[in-house]
């Protein structure tokens, strides 16, 4: 039996358009016993909007079969945080839901921070950014939900939390202490629990050299890559994180 850890925008679709093959590819492996789980770093959208768009699309899906770098970060402060640890979010309504779902309280108030956690905005401002700095200056440690520099669209890339990332490591000189979804391993041990296999049955399968196949290399998964995304066959060649398998497309994961 593998495990199979699909990335969503550019493996399984592209903006609203599912590649071709995605859902008899999913299926096809379902069929033959494989488990499969999907990950995704995008943190403005609920998992239950992804499954409800699997399976819009075709493809079966509940929700213990979606994880997104959210639900991660939620997980990860229910086991570390202490009862008196204010926590401080910089993101959109979908974390903020995932968070209160796992009954982690947050707080509006920038004063004596001990988390701030740091995910996509899309009405970033400078008085976010100054809130930021004085919370890390002040010793809050930051969590990114994910480090992806832009985001695909529809449109082409859009900046994405890697921007915000990079505008406080400006500021501080310092990398923030850090991320929660792919490449982290806390992202490879979540999908890993949740296929319910150990890391060499897994194959993670994205578009991504930077965080798919980073993530599966560094945990010790099989990292399969896929070329209908952001990543192309010239820019594999030349990168120092290689995948163990590059497919055309997610209808060739059946081959492996």
């Amino acid at each position: 039996m593998k495990g199979f850890i699909f990335d969503l925008d550019g493996t399984i679709y592209l903006g609203e358009t599912m590649i071709e093959g995605a859902a008899e590819a999913v299926q096809a492996l379902r069929d033959r016993g494989d488990r499969v789980v999907f990950l995704t770093n995008k943190p403005i959208a609920t998992r239950l909007s992804y499954v409800e768009k699997l399976i819009k699309m075709g493809i079966p899906a509940k929700m213990d079969d979606v994880l997104n770098s959210s639900q991660i970060v939620a997980k990860y402060l229910q086991k570390h945080m202490k009862p008196s640890d204010r926590v401080y979010v910089i993101g959109e309504d979908p974390i903020h839901q995932e968070l209160r779902e796992h009954e982690i309280p947050f707080t509006t108030e920038v004063e004596n921070l001990d988390y701030v956690i740091l995910s996509w905005d899309r009405q970033f401002t400078y008085d976010k950014l100054n809130n930021l700095y004085q919370a890390y200056m002040k010793g809050a440690k930051v969590i990114a939900s994910n480090p992806d520099m832009t985001c695909p669209t529809d449109y082409g890339q859009i900046p994405d939390t890697g921007a915000i990332i990079a505008a406080l490591e400006a500021i501080t000189g310092q990398p923030i202490d850090f991320v929660a979804g792919k490449p982290s391993l806390i992202a490879a041990e979540a999908a890993a629990e949740q296929l319910g296999l150990p890391h060499e049955d897994c194959y993670m399968v994205g578009d991504r050299l930077d965080t798919d196949i980073k993530m599966g290399n560094d945990a010790g998964m099989n990292s399969v890559l896929v070329l209908t995304g952001v990543t192309t066959a010239e820019m594999a060649e030349h990168s120092d994180t290689i995948p163990k398998h590059v497919i055309n497309t997610i209808k060739e994961i059946v081959l492996i």
